[in-house]
Formats: C-alpha cells, sequence, structure tokens
C-alpha cells in the first residue's frame, strides 16, 4: 500500500513539475508593425493611401448617388411646360432637381431659339464638366490602385536586403532572429500593399460603374430633349 501511495506521489510532483505551455497570441496590430523600422514606415504609408482610398470611395459614392436620384416625371413636367410656352417653369423645375440631368436639361431651356446644332453643342459641353465633377478624386483612388502594391513590394526588397546584408556582414554566422526580421519585413509590407491595392482597385471599379450608369441617364435625357424640340409644333 506505501508502494502505490509513493508512486501517487512521485506522479503528482511530476505533473506539477512541467511547465505549464501558455499560448502565445499575435494581435493584427503587433503583426503588422514587428518587423525593422523600414518596414513600420512603409506600413505607417500603406495605411495612409487606405484611409484615402476609403475616403475617397465613400464620398465619391454618396455624391454619385445623390447625383443620379432624379424624379420619374421630371422630363415629362418639362416637356409639359415647354410646349406650353411656359420656359421660366421649366427653368425652375430643372434647378429644383439639384441633378446633373437638370442641370443639362436647364442648359437646353435656356438655349431655345438657337438653331438645334448650337443647343446640342450646349448640352455636350454641360455634359463634360458634370462628368468631371462625378469623376473628382476618382483617378486618384486609382493611382492607389497601382502604387499601394508597388509599395509593399518595395518593402519586400528591403526585408530581403536586410536579411543579405546580416548574412554577408556575419560571415554566414547570422543569427536567425535577425534573418527573420528581414524575411517577416518582406512579407507584412507584401501582404499590406496587396490588401490597399485591392480594395482601392474594387472601389475604383464600383465608382467607374455607377459613373457610367449617371452618364447614361444624362444622355438618355439629352436625346429626350433634343426629340422634345423636333416635335412638330
Amino acid at each position: 500500500m506505501l508502494y502505490f501511495i509513493q508512486q501517487d506521489g512521485l506522479a503528482d510532483a511530476a505533473q506539477a513539475a512541467e511547465p505549464v505551455v501558455e499560448e502565445k497570441t499575435l494581435s493584427l496590430f503587433d503583426l503588422m508593425f514587428s518587423g525593422s523600422l523600414g518596414g513600420q514606415i512603409i506600413i505607417v504609408i500603406l495605411f495612409i493611401l487606405l484611409f484615402a482610398a476609403v475616403y475617397i470611395y465613400f464620398e465619391r459614392l454618396f455624391a454619385i448617388k445623390a447625383a443620379s436620384k432624379i424624379d420619374k416625371n421630371f422630363m415629362l413636367q418639362i416637356k409639359d411646360s415647354v410646349l406650353s410656352g411656359n420656359i421660366e417653369s421649366a427653368k425652375i423645375r430643372c434647378q429644383q432637381s439639384d441633378s446633373p440631368v437638370g442641370r443639362l436639361t436647364e442648359k437646353g431651356i435656356s438655349r431655345i431659339g438657337s438653331p438645334l446644332e448650337d443647343i446640342n453643342t450646349a448640352i455636350e459641353n454641360a455634359g463634360r464638366l458634370e462628368v468631371y465633377k462625378l469623376e473628382k478624386n476618382v483617378s486618384i483612388l486609382a493611382t492607389i490602385a497601382g502604387a499601394a502594391p508597388m509599395i509593399g513590394f518595395l518593402g519586400t526588397v528591403i526585408g530581403m536586403v536586410l536579411a543579405f546584408h546580416e548574412l554577408a556582414t556575419s560571415s554566414g554566422q547570422a543569427q536567425m532572429g535577425a534573418l527573420a526580421e528581414g524575411i517577416y519585413t518582406a512579407m507584412t509590407t507584401t501582404v499590406a500593399g496587396l490588401i490597399v491595392g485591392i480594395i482601392a482597385y474594387i472601389g475604383y471599379n464600383h465608382l467607374v460603374v455607377k459613373t457610367d450608369k449617371v452618364v447614361h441617364q444624362m444622355e438618355a435625357t439629352a436625346v429626350d430633349f433634343l426629340d422634345l424640340l423636333n416635335e412638330p409644333a
């Protein structure tokens, strides 16, 4: 009996002597900023680009959505006013719409009495200005989409240079930690650059699609207005 008690005591002592292994977790912040100084600077630059891309995307998205809103009866009201000779009422209705379509139509109404070719030219010029307003800062989003991965690859090159420099200066006896830091920098900056680039690229293409819809809406309205002027009195 004493033998079994001693065995149990030894087993308990062995279990107590075993070191407690704590699970090590790594936060996203630690993951991104645990590399070298050069990698950290590139990560900060990429975060700034990400913030700029997200801001431009949502600012333009809300602006384009506001520009695309128009009353379905807008052209019917304009047609009734123009055919009845109430030009001022038609202009007021266009101003109330406060949209690219309304401003294009108002430009055409203000040219009533001029040759049809002049009216068409005035509408086209106004349309170019409206498209320019819709595409404001969208090109910056495209630039970020192309530049962010390149900046991330720059971090990759910096990280590999650090790793090989450590290997060269240590005569082949480099510490694994120093080599790992350079490779770690290379990988984190690459991942960060690709993430920012993908987000900016998707946002840019989504805005382009939304802008094209508004442009199509403007073109359709311009055609309807010109057809209105061509109708026999």
